[in-house]
């Protein structure tokens, strides 16, 4: 018995022990159990940020299994998929196995997106990074190449309108180089650039077009309208400047020459003109805007066509070019409520599209028009499209067909939803989750209407195809520019007159010429030759210049008659001849200008003379009047003023000998009465209306 109970125990302790290991394994199976489950539960809480990096990743690096090089198709404006084979082409002058992804600059600012790819894709080579403008990251797995030193060099060696295929040429280049000649360089082009030597601009913009246009219009018109001005102006300045000696010249030899030369002037203006029209263009030889080649149709269609494919299997398109930023229970959240919306009473179908809107691709960033061109591309289909932007986090919502009242509720939306607030921004997922959900939550909510609304036709974006060539040179600004031209010309006219102005009166100032007062004819005869008259009026012409001076102490009597005699000056140097130079002009205008020039001397010095002689006008001041006989023939008299030798010292009878008479231009025989001419019939009246005289024969021609 006792045998028996010992042996009961010695098997119950058996046993006990034996249920005691069964149960101590079984809380430890427990234990490891709940700690899987844990583990399991951190991992899945911190899955979408893992994820949404690993599920990019994997997509780029399925698409560089197929090709090496992927250009997006989300840039068509800037850098068309059709560009694919410029970039392979590039690529193989790096030597070593290249693997290129262009992707929109916010698609890439995820840290270690080339590591996650090339840790998908399981090959060594050069990864490279490109957006819209440039290489913007390049790292070497497994091969020997100066990836840094190369982005360096593409970066600061080009202007940042060079465009994405020519920084990827010269970062190959640099590639090509070698370790150490690409360390050389970038650390030279990283200098010029600190110090402010930047690269110039490869490309203008259409403003600059339109100063080109302008600029040439003013050259056309302006260059040789100034060339007819100025070189007569100063050919004549430089004859009549003080101290010039007169020029003697034949007379058939100087109507030659002053025919051919107003010619030749023409002609050669004429040719400025036509030159500057040629070659214009050469010089303004812009033809785009931009690096940017013209993108195909293809490559505008290539991702709304990618859009519209994935929509047409699932209402919920999510972009796997950029950062996943719904993970599974959102997106099945998701799914749950565009089925329960879908089925409601006035409900309808709802696209959602996670695509980014930038400036560069088809639709130029405008939600509205991408929206209404995917709709075409499902075949019109009615619903709620909302499009999220996985980048910026921005959400737009359109209405095509749905009996709803959106006008209202859309409008109305708040702007956490459509463009998120402080927390949204400093989120990697700009919390579209949450988002999205209350925008269905506002959706379902929506009051429904007895007639579908639609939000009209999209604002049209600018033609992608034409939108970087310039307008050509002869157009738009270049008509106002031939106007301009014009003035132009006639503004540095007046201020190149101005200036040479200015420069007689210094060189008068500096060098005075000494008053000729031996060369003054003291007899003046009664009948002149035309020669005697052009020698009388050039030596007048001087007197009264250096006389005159600056001008500054004239009175008014003097400046008077000083501005009436250069009115004749004038006339003879328009016609061809220069201040000293006075064969162009009839004999009575020398007689006025040896008058004029002679009363502005005396009002100068103060010389109380108003009248000149009315016998002989070379006579000098009057005194006082008589009436005289002037002609032999008959007992005519007139009344005249006379000088002091006409007063005193002449008979009656010989006042007809001493009345002076004017050769014929082209013969001194023939003479005829000064008073028969309409410019000097105004002598005896007095030098203010002999000078008004002058002036209104000058206006009349």
């Amino acid at each position: 018995m006792a045998a028996g109970g010992e042996r009961g125990r010695t098997a119950m302790r058996a046993a006990a022990k034996t249920n005691g290991t069964i149960r101590a394994r079984l809380l430890t199976l427990l234990t490891l159990l709940a700690l899987l489950i844990t583990a399991f539960g951190t991992a899945a809480q911190a899955a979408p940020s893992v994820t949404s990096t690993d599920t990019q990743a994997a997509y780029l690096a399925a698409q560089l299994r197929t090709d090496p090089v992927y250009v997006t198709d989300q840039l068509p404006r800037e850098i068309p998929q059709s560009t694919a084979p410029d970039f392979a082409k590039v690529a193989q002058r790096t030597g070593v196995p290249t693997y290129v992804l262009v992707l929109p600059a916010q698609a890439t600012t995820g840290v270690g997106l080339l590591d996650a790819v090339h840790d998908r894709l399981g090959k060594d080579g050069l990864y490279v990074l490109i957006d819209e403008s440039t290489v913007t990251e390049a790292k070497a797995y497994g091969v020997k190449a100066p990836a840094a030193d190369a982005a360096t060099v593409a970066f600061y060696e080009l202007p940042y309108d060079a465009g994405p295929l020519r920084s990827f040429e010269r970062f190959t280049d640099a590639i090509a180089q070698g370790a150490e000649k690409a360390a050389a360089r970038a650390e030279s082009a990283r200098e010029k650039y600190n110090a402010g030597d930047e690269p110039a601009d490869l490309y203008i913009g259409p403003s600059d077009r339109e100063n080109q246009s302008t600029l040439t219009g003013m050259a056309i018109t302006g260059v040789p309208l100034l060339m007819l001005l100025l070189v007569p102006y100063v050919r004549r300045w430089w004859r009549r400047r003080p101290g010039a000696a007169p020029r003697k010249q034949d007379k058939q030899a100087k109507g030659k020459s002053k025919s051919s030369g107003r010619w030749i002037l023409a002609v050669l203006a004429l040719a400025t003109a036509l030159a500057i029209t040629l070659t214009a263009p050469l010089v303004f030889d812009q033809t785009r805007s931009s690096a940017s080649p013209p993108p195909r149709a293809i490559d505008l269609n290539a991702r709304l066509d990618r859009v519209a494919k994935g929509l047409a299997e699932d209402p919920v398109y999510a972009d796997p070019e950029s950062p996943r930023v719904l993970d599974t229970a959102q997106l099945a959240q998701l799914h749950g409520r565009i089925e329960k919306f879908s089925s409601s009473k006035g409900g309808g179908p709802v696209f959602v599209v996670l695509v980014p809107q930038i400036y560069e691709d088809e639709s130029q960033g405008d939600e509205e028009a991408f929206t209404a061109a995917v709709r075409d591309k499902l075949g019109g289909k009615d619903g709620v499209f909302i499009v999220a932007g996985p980048l910026d986090g921005y959400i737009n919502v359109f209405n095509y067909g749905l009996a709803l009242d959106t006008y209202s509720a859309f409008f109305d939306l708040p702007e956490s939803i459509s463009y998120g607030d402080s927390k949204a921004d400093e989120a990697d997922d700009h919390l579209l989750g949450e988002r999205l959900d209350d925008l269905m939550v506002i959706l379902d909510k929506t009051a429904r209407t007895d007639e579908p609304t639609t939000p009209g036709d999209p604002y049209p974006a600018t033609d992608p195809i034409a939108e970087d060539e310039l307008r050509p040179l002869y157009y738009g600004e270049f008509w106002s520019g031939l106007f301009l031209g014009v003035l132009a010309a006639l503004l540095f006219f007046g201020l190149a007159a101005a200036v040479l102005g200015i420069v007689r009166v210094l060189l008068r100032r500096r060098n005075p010429e000494p008053l000729p007062t031996a060369m003054l004819p003291q007899v003046s005869p009664a009948a002149p030759s035309l020669s005697y008259l052009r020698e009388t009026a050039t030596t007048e012409i001087r007197a009264m210049t250096t006389a005159f001076g600056t001008g500054e102490t004239a009175d008014a009597r003097s400046l008077d008659r000083y501005e009436a005699t250069m009115v004749l000056v004038d006339e003879a140097s328009a016609a061809g001849g220069s201040g000293e130079d006075l064969d162009v002009l009839r004999p009575a205008a020398l007689v006025v200008i040896i008058v004029l020039a002679r009363a502005t001397r005396a009002a100068l010095a103060d010389e109380d003379t108003t009248r000149c002689c009315g016998v002989n006008p070379l006579h000098g001041p009057a005194k006082s009047s008589r009436h005289v006989r002037v002609s032999t023939e008959g007992n005519r008299r007139r009344m005249l003023p006379l000088c002091d030798r006409c007063l005193n010292d002449t008979a009656p009878n010989d006042y007809p000998a001493l009345l002076l008479t004017l050769p014929a231009p082209d013969d001194d025989s023939q003479r005829t009465p000064y008073y028969e001419d309409d410019l000097l019939s105004a002598a005896p009246e007095g030098y203010t209306k002999l000078g008004r005289k002058v002036r209104e024969s000058a206006l009349a021609h």
